[in-house]
């Protein structure tokens, strides 16, 4: 008799066929859900809109939009807060959170070192994040943008493939779209099986490479690279201090100052307009059609620099670059 039931029931999985409607609507379902963003950088209402027509289900494996909370904090803060603190207490609902203190290269002296592809696929896995997933990384409400851009420039660094910033977690907020508090429960059913990534040496400048282009400037026949410090005048200038003990400010020999500051709306901490970014690009003296590499203290706020640059579409992005360990 059991027998029987079982090659019943075999015919019967066989034969389960939709009908022409049902899968006329799965397939406008599939197509709701698969919602693409534009642009690298994205507004609140852009995001809301993705992830309303995005929102995941324990049975999908369709492509998914997923913030990723990349909010850091200098080592002075002087209120004492942190990345993970400020993502526990507000957050954008099923947003994960990157940690930049933690994804990195541990064997390097220095504080913000791309990790290894070892070390950033598992992170990766630990995130619950898979290749086909679109991301949206955002910064603190308290900052405004700071360190998302350098979060989503590691992540195009080892090729994933749909990265976009938002701007930003404070219009968010303000603008009234939903946010979360509290712990996230982690379970070993969101690990992925994130694979081991290469890294794209072409986005990267290293300490030899530096050097070198710092005893170059203003050499006759020289590269012409130009070197922008998202750093404070203060700090470029050496009249200020650097934020971490026993460092000298200054500047490297030929760099143009480029505040981060300049580059954000004072009261929203909003990236600016891509013609606005431009003029000041262009009154900076900065050459378009020259290499640019980006600089700042550890290569957090160079990211800032390089995603302005993009968003102005200024420069060859083949000729971009960011110095990574910057200023340290």
């Amino acid at each position: 008799m059991a027998m029987v039931l079982s090659g019943l029931l075999r015919r019967v999985r066989l034969t389960v066929n939709p009908s022409p409607h049902c899968r006329q609507a799965l397939q406008s379902l599939s197509n709701s859900r698969n919602i693409s963003l534009q642009s690298y950088i994205v507004t609140p209402q852009e995001l809301s809109n993705a992830l309303t027509k995005n929102i995941p289900t324990k049975v999908s494996t369709a492509p998914r939009i997923i913030p990723l909370c990349a909010s850091w904090f200098f080592p002075n803060d002087r209120q004492g807060r942190t990345g993970f603190k400020v993502f526990q207490a507000k957050r954008i609902p099923s947003a994960r959170f990157f940690d930049i203190d933690a994804i990195k290269d541990h064997d390097s002296p220095y504080p913000h070192m791309l990790p290894s592809p070892e070390v950033f696929a598992k992170s990766m896995q630990d995130l619950g994040i898979r290749t086909d997933d679109t991301l949206v990384v955002y910064d603190s409400q308290e900052l405004g943008i700071f360190s998302a851009p350098r979060v989503g420039w590691t992540l195009k660094v080892f090729g994933h493939p749909e990265v976009h910033i938002l701007n930003n977690f404070r219009l968010w907020v303000e603008q009234g779209y939903a946010t979360e508090s509290g712990d996230i429960a982690t379970t070993a059913e969101r690990r992925t099986d994130y694979p081991i990534p290469s890294i794209n040496t072409k986005m990267v400048v290293h300490f030899a490479q530096m050097r070198d282009i710092a005893k170059d400037h203003g050499k006759e026949g020289a590269e012409g690279i130009q070197v922008l410090d998202a750093r404070s005048r203060g700090r470029w200038a050496g009249t200020e201090p650097e934020p971490r003990p026993g460092l000298s400010s200054g500047h490297i020999p030929g760099s143009i100052n480029v505040p981060m500051s300049e580059l954000l709306n004072p009261h929203t901490g909003a990236l600016l307009s891509g013609d606005e970014l431009k003029t000041i690009f262009e009154k900076k003296g900065i050459d378009p059609q020259k290499p640019i590499v980006s600089s700042c203290g550890t290569g957090v706020t160079a990211a800032v620099i390089d995603a302005a640059l993009g968003e102005a579409g200024f420069g060859n992005p083949l000729d971009r670059r960011l110095y990574d360990g910057s200023w340290t």
